[in-house]
């Protein structure tokens, strides 16, 4: 077996060869003679089947082994050639040319390796900044807030008409062409204008609604609504108002900042002081994720240049390509599937971004290990927890998503990020 070895840079070696036919038909007969003693066939005692009936059996599937076996043995002359050590070696290898020919199967490839990243001086890329400060109007808007979510509904004693924001308490009925539809019937339901929680137009056309009045509401069904009965068809709702209800705010005074607090002993300014902390912490958050986070990765790729391996910075470009492809309308998805080297040509377009990518993961990852900065399994299972709980969702369904998808490394990348950005920028000290 013929070997050359080239190293590109010092991140990706280039391996060439040639495999003799011979190799892979010693390898066919190597591999039938051995599945000969595991397999049963008619005709035949279990474990004495001729290898010229195995090749006939599973001829193809022999011949992919065989190949296989020999390419790997290329692959890892190469390797030893190179004189590389293969925990080093990173991803899958780039097929450059496997070329079958009369009694041989000419090949080359790119075998990548992990970076070396001196990340020393990094000090220079961290931006400065002042800590934001809350105004007592900021706070006293949150307090009011607070108030508002606190408060409870309370039917309205004045007579007036509905509007943005109240919750109509009303009798309907659905039809369509005249006829009742099911699940379009409901008696005394509370209805918070402007939630969106019905089809879109209803509200709306709940608002300037007056106490007992009856009225006929139009609409139409989503195209995409979740019941193809309903789905695209013009509706007519009869409403009847029985009842007008307000959110009126809590009192503010200790009794609520000892409930928010779930501390007997807490006062009102306790609560303001809070407040006044969660104000701060939100405008830094916007200031990290708007501004500093993306300058601290600009000055970070802009500061440190080493070779990346180029397996890496292609699946990378894969990934940003498929992402557009998913904002693509089907006529220009088919654009680029009839045209190749417009294809080629955005992967050009995308070349620059995906290696500044692939370049930031690395800096982030050698700067995570000098500044010993880790986020276990378990952090990462909370934090998908905690978000699923807020937004509503099934925590143990999200997590299982993550897990059958192979999502979780990102998660926990992005969370080891945020965790060492901090401590870079000193937001635990701010």
């Amino acid at each position: 077996m013929k070997v050359t070895v080239n190293k590109i840079d010092d991140a990706n070696v280039a391996v060439g060869g040639e495999i003799d036919n011979g190799v892979i038909e010693r390898n066919v007969d190597r591999l039938a003679k051995e599945a000969g003693k595991q397999m049963k066939v008619d005709g035949f005692r279990k474990g004495k089947v001729p290898p010229h009936v195995v090749k006939k059996l599973h001829g193809d599937k022999l011949q992919q082994d065989a190949e296989s076996e020999a390419l790997k043995a290329l692959v890892d002359a190469g390797i030893a050639q190179a004189g590389v050590n293969a925990a080093d070696i990173i991803g899958e290898p780039i097929f450059k040319k496997y070329d079958k020919q009369d009694g041989k199967i000419d090949v080359e490839l790119e075998i990548s390796l992990r970076p070396n990243v001196d990340v020393e001086g990094y000090e220079k890329a961290v931006p400065s900044f002042e800590k934001p400060e809350a105004s007592d109007e900021e706070v006293e808007k949150k307090l009011e807030e607070v108030a508002q979510q606190q408060g409870s509904l309370q039917k309205i004693k004045r007579k007036r008409m509905v509007r943005e924001g109240d919750t109509a308490v009303i009798d309907f009925e659905g039809f369509i062409d005249g006829e009742a539809f099911e699940g379009g019937k409901a008696e005394k339901f509370a209805l918070k204008i402007g939630s969106g929680q019905f089809i879109p137009g209803f509200e709306d056309q709940i608002i300037g609604m007056k106490y007992d009045e009856e009225k006929e509401i139009k609409v139409t069904f989503p195209e995409n609504y979740g019941s193809k009965e309903l789905a695209g068809k013009e509706a007519t709702f009869k409403v009847k108002l029985h009842e007008i209800q307000e959110q009126v705010p809590a009192e503010l005074n200790d009794e609520l900042a000892q409930k928010l607090l779930n501390d007997e002993k807490a006062t009102l300014d306790d609560l303001k002081a809070r407040l006044k902390e969660q104000v701060v912490n939100e405008k830094l958050s916007k200031l990290y994720n708007e501004e500093l986070k993306p300058k601290l990765v600009e000055a970070l790729v802009e500061q440190f240049d080493f070779a990346l391996p180029n397996n890496i910075v292609e699946q990378e470009i894969d990934a940003k390509i498929n992402a557009k492809a998913r904002e693509m309308s089907e006529e220009e998805l088919q654009s680029y599937k009839d045209n190749p080297e417009k294809v080629e040509a955005l992967r050009e377009e995308v070349r620059e971004d995906a290696k500044n990518s692939v370049k930031a993961t690395f800096i982030v990852d050698a700067l995570a290990k000098a500044k010993d900065v880790t986020v276990d399994d378990q952090e990462v299972s909370q934090a998908i927890y905690y978000e699923a709980l807020m937004s509503g969702q099934d925590p143990q369904a999200v997590i299982k998503y993550y897990q059958e998808n192979n999502l979780l490394p990102a998660v926990k990348m992005g969370m080891i990020e945020d965790k060492l950005f901090g401590k870079l920028l000193g937001l635990d000290e701010k």
